[in-house]
């Protein structure tokens, strides 16, 4: 998730259509989000599981659960780099036509989203 102030993110939370938030006890431990025109376009975002609870199968359940509250939609997502073996075991596709526009494309490029 990119690094940008509380508030910011709890409104993109809030806006989103789908809101997954997984906790062990009181301890957030993971999250996931969708923003959709809830008829057939969805694009997930923001899914995180904290290191130490990675391979308990957290992130599919996130990721299951947000395909299953839009059964009648195409998904889309852009996934961090190095995470794209998740999503494909989740039976998602690399696009041969996925483009962005990003705020700030260096940085985005440095990270290893864009050519």
């Amino acid at each position: 998730m990119a690094s940008f102030e509380e508030n910011v993110h709890k409104t993109a939370f809030e806006n989103s259509h789908t809101v997954i938030f997984v906790y062990d006890d009181e301890k957030l431990i993971g999250f996931g989000r969708a923003i959709s025109d809830g008829v057939y376009q969805a694009a997930i975002y923001d899914v995180a599981v904290l290191p130490e609870y990675q391979g308990n199968k957290i992130g599919k359940k996130i990721v299951e659960h947000i395909l299953n509250s839009l059964p009648q939609c195409n998904f889309i997502l852009y996934a961090s780099p190095g995470k794209e073996p998740f999503y494909e075991k989740l039976n998602f596709r690399k696009m041969k036509t996925g483009m962005a526009l990003f705020r700030y494309p260096e940085i985005m490029q440095k990270k290893g989203f864009t050519e």
